[in-house]
Protein backbone atom coordinates (compact mmCIF):
# COMPACT_ATOMS: atom_id res chain seq x y z
CA UNK A 1 0.00 0.00 0.00
CA UNK A 2 3.15 2.46 0.73
CA UNK A 3 4.50 1.34 -2.50
CA UNK A 4 1.06 1.86 -4.29
CA UNK A 5 0.90 5.78 -2.46
CA UNK A 6 4.52 6.77 -3.90
CA UNK A 7 3.47 5.36 -6.92
CA UNK A 8 0.47 8.00 -6.99
CA UNK A 9 2.44 10.56 -5.61
CA UNK A 10 4.98 10.20 -8.25
CA UNK A 11 2.32 10.29 -11.07
CA UNK A 12 0.77 13.28 -9.64
CA UNK A 13 3.86 15.13 -9.95
CA UNK A 14 4.74 14.63 -13.25
CA UNK A 15 1.08 15.38 -14.49
CA UNK A 16 1.50 18.86 -12.62
CA UNK A 17 5.53 19.72 -13.71
CA UNK A 18 4.44 18.27 -17.15
CA UNK A 19 1.05 20.96 -17.38
CA UNK A 20 3.04 23.71 -16.57
CA UNK A 21 -0.47 25.45 -15.71
CA UNK A 22 -3.19 24.56 -13.48
CA UNK A 23 -4.70 20.96 -14.03
CA UNK A 24 -8.72 20.25 -13.34
CA UNK A 25 -9.02 18.20 -10.35
CA UNK A 26 -11.28 15.71 -12.46
CA UNK A 27 -8.19 15.54 -15.30
CA UNK A 28 -6.32 14.61 -12.18
CA UNK A 29 -8.95 12.02 -10.99
CA UNK A 30 -9.32 10.60 -14.25
CA UNK A 31 -5.67 10.04 -15.13
CA UNK A 32 -5.05 8.83 -11.52
CA UNK A 33 -8.18 6.58 -11.34
CA UNK A 34 -9.12 7.69 -8.31
CA UNK A 35 -12.07 9.69 -6.46
CA UNK A 36 -12.11 13.16 -5.62
CA UNK A 37 -11.97 13.01 -2.51
CA UNK A 38 -8.99 10.61 -2.51
CA UNK A 39 -7.23 12.84 -5.24
CA UNK A 40 -8.07 15.99 -2.79
CA UNK A 41 -6.30 14.36 0.09
CA UNK A 42 -3.27 13.30 -2.09
CA UNK A 43 -2.85 16.65 -3.50
CA UNK A 44 -2.85 18.42 0.01
CA UNK A 45 -0.34 15.97 1.01
CA UNK A 46 1.78 16.84 -1.28
CA UNK A 47 1.37 20.26 -0.87
CA UNK A 48 1.74 20.00 2.93
CA UNK A 49 5.50 18.19 2.03
CA UNK A 50 6.45 20.60 -0.33
CA UNK A 51 5.29 23.76 2.60
CA UNK A 52 6.95 21.12 5.72
CA UNK A 53 10.13 20.88 3.98
CA UNK A 54 10.65 24.04 2.47
CA UNK A 55 10.59 22.88 -0.88
CA UNK A 56 11.58 25.03 -3.69
CA UNK A 57 8.16 24.69 -5.46
CA UNK A 58 4.78 24.71 -3.84
CA UNK A 59 1.55 23.27 -4.76
CA UNK A 60 -1.88 25.79 -5.04
CA UNK A 61 -5.20 25.37 -5.32
CA UNK A 62 -7.29 27.56 -7.93
CA UNK A 63 -11.10 26.73 -7.76
CA UNK A 64 -11.33 22.99 -8.40
CA UNK A 65 -7.67 23.04 -9.98
CA UNK A 66 -4.10 22.68 -8.59
CA UNK A 67 -0.74 23.74 -9.88
CA UNK A 68 3.10 23.39 -8.96
CA UNK A 69 5.04 26.79 -8.87
CA UNK A 70 7.78 28.12 -7.41
CA UNK A 71 8.14 28.97 -3.63
CA UNK A 72 6.96 32.81 -3.30
CA UNK A 73 10.49 33.15 -1.24
CA UNK A 74 12.58 32.39 -4.32
CA UNK A 75 11.37 34.94 -6.96
CA UNK A 76 14.01 37.24 -6.64
CA UNK A 77 16.45 34.39 -7.27
CA UNK A 78 14.85 33.10 -10.01
CA UNK A 79 14.22 36.38 -11.40
CA UNK A 80 18.35 37.33 -11.13
CA UNK A 81 18.67 33.10 -12.68
CA UNK A 82 16.90 34.28 -15.80
CA UNK A 83 17.42 37.78 -15.62
CA UNK A 84 13.66 38.58 -15.63
CA UNK A 85 12.34 41.87 -15.56
CA UNK A 86 10.23 42.76 -12.08
CA UNK A 87 6.70 42.82 -13.04
CA UNK A 88 5.27 46.18 -13.49
CA UNK A 89 2.97 47.24 -10.67
CA UNK A 90 -0.35 47.87 -11.48
CA UNK A 91 -1.56 51.98 -11.46
CA UNK A 92 -4.51 53.03 -8.95
CA UNK A 93 -7.04 53.18 -12.10
CA UNK A 94 -6.19 49.57 -13.07
CA UNK A 95 -6.65 48.21 -9.79
CA UNK A 96 -9.80 50.08 -9.39
CA UNK A 97 -10.91 48.28 -12.66
CA UNK A 98 -9.96 45.22 -11.89
CA UNK A 99 -11.65 45.30 -8.72
CA UNK A 100 -14.63 46.58 -10.13
CA UNK A 101 -14.42 43.28 -12.64
CA UNK A 102 -13.32 40.52 -10.02
CA UNK A 103 -16.66 41.89 -7.44
CA UNK A 104 -19.33 42.25 -10.04
CA UNK A 105 -18.70 40.31 -13.34
CA UNK A 106 -19.18 39.48 -15.83
CA UNK A 107 -19.25 43.03 -16.36
CA UNK A 108 -19.19 45.39 -19.44
CA UNK A 109 -17.37 48.43 -20.24
CA UNK A 110 -20.32 50.66 -19.89
CA UNK A 111 -20.43 49.72 -16.20
CA UNK A 112 -16.75 49.89 -15.12
CA UNK A 113 -17.14 53.21 -17.09
CA UNK A 114 -20.26 53.94 -14.98
CA UNK A 115 -19.28 53.18 -11.07
CA UNK A 116 -15.51 54.93 -12.09
CA UNK A 117 -17.08 57.79 -14.02
CA UNK A 118 -14.14 57.86 -16.72
CA UNK A 119 -13.55 56.15 -20.00
CA UNK A 120 -12.17 52.54 -18.87
CA UNK A 121 -11.24 51.46 -22.24
CA UNK A 122 -7.46 51.39 -22.14
CA UNK A 123 -7.18 50.22 -18.69
CA UNK A 124 -9.27 47.00 -19.69
CA UNK A 125 -6.90 46.51 -22.65
CA UNK A 126 -4.14 46.59 -20.52
CA UNK A 127 -5.51 44.18 -18.02
CA UNK A 128 -6.56 42.07 -20.66
CA UNK A 129 -2.85 41.63 -22.02
CA UNK A 130 -1.49 40.92 -18.95
CA UNK A 131 -4.37 38.24 -19.07
CA UNK A 132 -6.03 39.46 -15.59
CA UNK A 133 -9.07 39.61 -17.00
CA UNK A 134 -10.63 37.85 -20.57
CA UNK A 135 -13.85 38.24 -22.42
CA UNK A 136 -16.44 35.72 -21.23
CA UNK A 137 -19.16 36.76 -24.00
CA UNK A 138 -21.18 39.48 -25.06
CA UNK A 139 -24.42 40.82 -24.17
CA UNK A 140 -26.69 39.93 -26.89
CA UNK A 141 -29.93 42.14 -25.90
CA UNK A 142 -27.72 45.18 -25.69
CA UNK A 143 -27.49 47.74 -28.77
CA UNK A 144 -23.80 46.68 -29.98
CA UNK A 145 -23.51 43.68 -28.13
CA UNK A 146 -20.91 44.88 -25.51
CA UNK A 147 -18.24 42.59 -24.39
CA UNK A 148 -18.58 40.83 -20.71
CA UNK A 149 -14.90 40.57 -18.67
CA UNK A 150 -14.06 38.36 -15.93
CA UNK A 151 -11.20 37.78 -14.11
CA UNK A 152 -8.91 34.81 -15.08
CA UNK A 153 -6.78 32.14 -13.10
CA UNK A 154 -3.81 34.63 -13.84
CA UNK A 155 -6.11 37.20 -11.62
CA UNK A 156 -6.13 34.20 -8.48
CA UNK A 157 -2.46 33.35 -8.38
CA UNK A 158 -1.14 37.23 -8.98
CA UNK A 159 -3.43 37.70 -5.58
CA UNK A 160 -2.75 34.13 -4.31
CA UNK A 161 -6.79 33.48 -3.97
CA UNK A 162 -7.58 30.41 -4.33
CA UNK A 163 -11.20 31.75 -5.78
CA UNK A 164 -13.45 34.61 -5.65
CA UNK A 165 -14.91 33.80 -2.72
CA UNK A 166 -11.45 34.31 -0.76
CA UNK A 167 -11.86 38.37 -2.00
CA UNK A 168 -12.49 40.37 1.18
CA UNK A 169 -15.92 42.26 1.54
CA UNK A 170 -16.76 45.57 -0.03
CA UNK A 171 -16.26 48.66 2.81
CA UNK A 172 -20.28 49.81 2.52
CA UNK A 173 -21.79 46.79 1.00
CA UNK A 174 -23.84 43.91 2.77
CA UNK A 175 -23.84 40.54 1.69
CA UNK A 176 -26.56 41.18 -0.78
CA UNK A 177 -24.51 43.67 -2.67
CA UNK A 178 -26.43 46.79 -1.15
CA UNK A 179 -24.94 49.33 -0.42
CA UNK A 180 -25.25 50.18 3.72
CA UNK A 181 -25.97 53.71 4.72
CA UNK A 182 -23.76 55.06 7.17
CA UNK A 183 -26.36 56.67 10.22
CA UNK A 184 -25.20 60.11 11.33
CA UNK A 185 -23.59 59.71 14.87
CA UNK A 186 -25.02 63.39 15.57
CA UNK A 187 -28.96 62.43 15.16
Amino acid sequence: MAREMKELEAALEAILFASGEPVHIDRICLALGLERQEAEGLLRQLGDYYAFERRGIRLISMDSAWQLCSAPEFAETIRQAFELRKTARLSQPALEVLAIVAYYQPATRAYVDQVRGVDSAYTLGLLLDRKLIEVCGRLTDQPGRPRLYRTTENFLRAFHIRSLEELPPLPGVDEGGQMRLEEDAGE
